[in-house]
């Protein structure tokens, strides 16, 4: 992802500056269903959900205040949001602690649509006319801050990858992934879902499944079901370099059924690496725990130049 600029902040209905301090005053009081119903307002302003952009809309305010509590904002807090689209869990968001919430939608259409939510917020609510792909969430607001988002499927990992490179940012991450995704990245070394997603999310965060949702509680119903993943920043990751880590996971991966010794080939030595880090030559990708592919990764930095770190939607 390109690093957020003044592109996009020219196009938020609450610009920010950051204080000079964080803000722990409690926040007013806010009633989600004192609004329109979401269905009104999607019907009020024709707001069929676009496949093209990964829309399934959460109606059920029951469901969304749950991912907004579920998310355990500490006071102060800014909750960022990507998609809010006719703003279900953007309500629920305002009924939380969060000082402010910020929602991010590349969909003109739902921005005239959330002027009630925003008149209602009292000045807590802004929006950013962007795609989430080119937003630097730091450069919206001040720490302390989160991201709550039911996020489109077609670019969640992609957005989670982003985030993660620089987690220690946030208070924690509240995500509603694809369940096949979520399952990925609580996923154990030995599992059939472990793999290269699950070693760098577990590498950069503690990461606990919620919930799961199923299709027919999204509007249009998407065809799997969904899953509510809580995601923290780890104390203390094991150290690699990340460009490191995912070359070496890219290349174990890629040949998970192979061993070691064989697909870690385009790597150069195999056998030093592995021998360096007493790994066995003949194990294969998904019996290497986190901490293993972290020292595999250090040992193939030190036999290569460094990197630049990844810029967002690389």
């Amino acid at each position: 992802m390109k690093r957020a600029g003044d592109a996009y902040k020219s196009r938020m209905t609450d610009p920010i500056s950051a204080p000079a301090a964080p803000v722990t005053a409690a926040p007013a009081a806010f009633d989600p269903h004192a609004l329109p119903p979401l269905r009104d307002v999607i019907a009020r302003f024709g707001l069929e959900a676009r496949k093209s952009l990964g829309q399934n809309f959460l109606l059920d305010l029951n469901l969304t205040g749950r991912i907004a509590r579920s998310a355990n904002l500490p006071a102060g807090t800014t909750a960022i949001e990507v998609g809010p689209g006719p703003g279900g869990l953007t309500r629920a968001l305002l009924a939380t602690n969060a000082v402010k919430v910020i929602a991010i939608e590349r969909d003109r259409r739902f921005i005239e649509a959330l002027q009630d939510v925003i008149e209602a917020s009292e000045g807590r609510l802004s929006i950013v006319e962007a795609d989430a792909l080119t937003v630097d969430p730091e450069e919206l607001a001040p720490a302390p801050r989160a991201i709550v988002a039911n996020l489109p499927y077609n670019v969640a990992t992609p957005l989670l990858l982003g985030w993660l490179a620089r987690i220690e940012a946030y208070v924690s991450l509240t995500l509603m992934f694809q369940k096949e995704v979520a399952d990925r990245l609580v996923a154990k070394p030995g599992s059939k879902a472990y793999g290269r997603l699950s070693v760098i999310t577990q590498w950069r965060s503690d990461a606990r499944v919620l919930f799961n949702l199923p299709p027919r509680a999204f509007t249009p119903p998407p065809k799997v079901e969904s899953t509510v993943v809580h995601l923290t920043p780890r104390s203390n990751p094991e150290p690699a370099d990340w460009r490191a880590l995912e070359q070496v996971t890219a290349a174990a991966f890629g040949q998970r059924r192979k061993m070691l010794r064989q697909s870690l080939k385009s790597l150069g030595n195999a056998e030093t690496l592995l021998e360096e880090t007493g790994i066995a030559p003949t194990a294969r990708a998904e019996e290497i725990d986190v901490a293993g592919f972290a020292a595999l990764a250090r040992a193939f930095r030190a036999r290569t130049p460094a990197e630049p770190p990844p810029e967002r939607g690389a």
